[in-house]
């Protein structure tokens, strides 16, 4: 196995293109093995903690540190000398104090400020991923900010979905359905008015899920009332309610396995470009899971190792039961009065057993 190191000096080499035709390589395979069906294309997103320090923060306009901005506003309200005590009190009394309109980390500036899933606020990205709902296999994955909202980010990921389809189509060789991206499934937070309009303009049957608004007012918006509605009635039907309830196995999973046991969460690299390579190679070893799996039932080398030890299990145990049928027929299933007395084996004698068990 290579180096840390050489492996991002390579990462370093290659340029994002590179990555990307990989990735699209590896779709290719998925589209001539059969496993890539297209037509319900499932959408979702999450975080990843960036390699930086969110105390290490600086102002886009004048470049000051956190310290030296409060340092500065201390001063102008009459504070000569401020302590730190002072400056906190002075801090909690700001609002929109981590607005990332004003205040970006000078080495990675493409890290945003946010919430992480479980309830942290630190420096991250938002990687959201396009899954085809019948097979599983990631279509297309992006990097984006992670202060934009799940409204916004899902044009680029069905563009980029889009734009992987076409270069699938253009293979002579894959066997894609006619009726690609022909629906959509996805979670409450991609429900807008627009996001449904606009999806309904491009002829896709939209299952996003929708929240709890309470009535609303449809004055002069016929167009969006009716998308919605439309929208409203395909999640309450018996495909709709199917679909949702897949989104744990199809869209939560795969962050399952790249982000928790890829060890993904927190990145260690800097910079979008870099972080959508590493997700990149990293969705393309997914996608490669699911060949290992139809190939030979198991998608992991561990799982393929475990199935060694199985068979070995196995073989023991039918290697026991042949045993204790050859050397001890009188303890196997058989019906000994139905067997003729001349073909019937001879029993042991009880007062002399042949094992300590008296088989």
């Amino acid at each position: 196995m290579p180096d840390h190191s050489t492996v991002s000096q390579t990462r370093r080499l290659i340029d994002l293109k590179t990555h990307g035709k990989i990735f699209s390589w590896m779709l290719g395979v998925l589209a001539s093995e059969g496993l890539i069906d297209g037509k319900t294309v499932g959408v979702d997103a999450s975080t990843l903690e960036a390699n930086a320090a969110i105390r290490l923060i600086v102002r886009r306009d004048t470049g000051e540190a956190y310290n030296e901005f409060l340092t500065r506003l201390a001063k102008a309200s009459g504070i000569e000398t401020p302590t730190q005590s002072e400056l906190g009190r002075l801090d909690r009394k700001r609002s929109k104090k981590g607005s990332n309109k004003e205040w970006e980390h000078p080495q990675d500036p493409g890290a945003r400020i946010t919430k992480m899933k479980d309830g942290r606020t630190h420096l991250g990205h938002k990687v959201e991923h396009a899954a085809d709902m019948k097979t599983g296999a990631i279509l297309a994955v992006t990097v984006q900010g992670a202060d934009q909202g799940d409204t916004t980010t899902i044009k680029e990921t069905m563009v980029e979905a889009a734009h992987q389809m076409e270069t699938l189509a253009a293979d002579p060789g894959s066997k894609l359905r006619n009726d690609v991206l022909s629906e959509l499934v996805a979670d409450k937070g991609y429900h807008s008015n627009d996001t449904v309009t606009g999806f309904k303009d491009l002829n896709i049957r939209s299952y996003i899920s929708e929240p709890d608004r309470g009535r609303r007012n449809w004055k002069d918006k016929s167009e969006e009332k009716q998308a919605v509605y439309a929208n409203r009635r395909r999640i309450r039907g018996n495909r709709g309610k199917q679909l949702l309830r897949q989104r744990g196995l199809m869209l939560e999973r795969p962050f399952a396995h790249t982000l928790e046991t890829g060890a993904m969460r927190r990145v260690h690299l800097r910079h979008r470009d870099n972080i959508l390579k590493r997700v990149l190679i990293q969705y393309a070893a997914l996608n490669l899971s699911l060949i290992l799996r139809n190939k030979f039932g198991n998608g992991t080398p561990r799982g393929l190792q475990g199935q060694h030890v199985v068979a070995l299990f196995n073989l023991i145990l039918l290697w026991s039961h042949c045993e204790s049928f050859w050397f001890h027929p009188q303890c196997s299933r058989i019906d000994l009065d139905a067997v003729p007395s001349g073909l019937r084996p001879e029993t042991l004698n009880p007062e002399n057993p042949a094992s300590a068990t008296g088989c």
